[in-house]
């Protein structure tokens, strides 16, 4: 029945899906891959706001929707390369990931306490490292309005450790994200993984406390990074609020170095 329908009725039915079940079903038919192929569908799929950040972008030209929403899946660099936009190919869900250029790092303008370096790993400019440091706090920002409504998003810092990195995992840190004026959400992190010893050795101190039970580490990537989740928060359906995301070790007058801040990724929450 359905491959009777028109081209442009099939397009209409499509454009109500996702853009995974579009991709799937255009082997279903002719009339399905071309009505699948069809702007008026992809232009559905597109988030409000696209025409935005192509302009921030050095992409312009696209010879259809359908090949804009493929380059966006693939994420591109944009506002003069401080930002990485990116949609999920198979929900068109936004994710943002923001360099270490657009975060507020206390003391990263000095150059004893950190070092900016281009990196052939980072997918962007150039990371910043740090070299010593008894007060780090990691600070970014960015709008609910420009993330896809109703969607749950988690925050995440990502860096890397390296092989001359000292005292992080000695005293944990503090993470945090804050919607507008809302309740601060607050959790625990260490900087780098815990060895067997050092987690026996926590164990004994903290015993069943809730920061032991609350306490997080670093996770490996797929890309070779390590990420930190920062926290969570929900973005409703018409709404414009900042979020705050932020992780600090102020407390223990530790003197820490030998961590690489790529920046902190804003994605859609599984």
């Amino acid at each position: 029945m359905m491959m009777m329908l028109p081209e442009a009725c099939v397009a209409n039915i499509l454009s109500f899906t996702t853009p995974g079940d579009t991709f799937s079903s255009a082997s279903v038919s002719s009339v399905f891959q071309l009505a699948g192929d069809s702007d008026f569908v992809w232009e559905k799929f597109l988030p409000s706001g696209y025409s935005h950040v192509i302009s921030a972008s050095t992409h312009q030209n696209f010879s259809s929707k359908k090949e804009l929403f493929r380059c966006l899946c693939e994420s591109i660099l944009i506002d003069n390369g401080r930002k990485i936009f990116k949609i999920d190919k198979l929900s068109g869900k936004i994710t943002y990931v923001l360099s270490a250029r657009e975060l507020s790092i206390t003391w990263s303008d000095q150059r004893h306490y950190w070092s900016w370096n281009h990196r052939l790993d980072s997918r962007f400019s150039e990371a910043v490292q740090l070299i010593m440091t008894d007060w780090l706090e990691i600070n970014g920002k960015i709008q609910t309005g420009a993330l896809s409504p109703n969607t749950s998003y988690g925050a995440y810092l990502i860096m890397k450790v390296t092989k001359r990195a000292y005292g992080l995992d000695l005293v944990p840190a503090e993470t945090c994200v804050k919607v507008g004026e809302g309740e601060k959400k607050t959790k625990m992190c260490y900087l780098s993984c815990l060895d067997d010893k050092k987690q026996l050795m926590e164990r004994v101190f903290y015993g069943h406390r809730e920061q032991r039970m609350a306490t997080n580490e670093p996770r490996v990537r797929d890309d070779g990074w390590m990420e930190i989740e920062l926290g969570e928060f929900e973005r409703g359906e018409e709404e414009d609020k900042e979020v705050v995301m932020s992780l600090t070790e102020v407390k223990g007058y530790q003197l820490k170095g030998g961590i690489v801040i790529d920046g902190i990724e804003v994605r859609p929450k599984p």
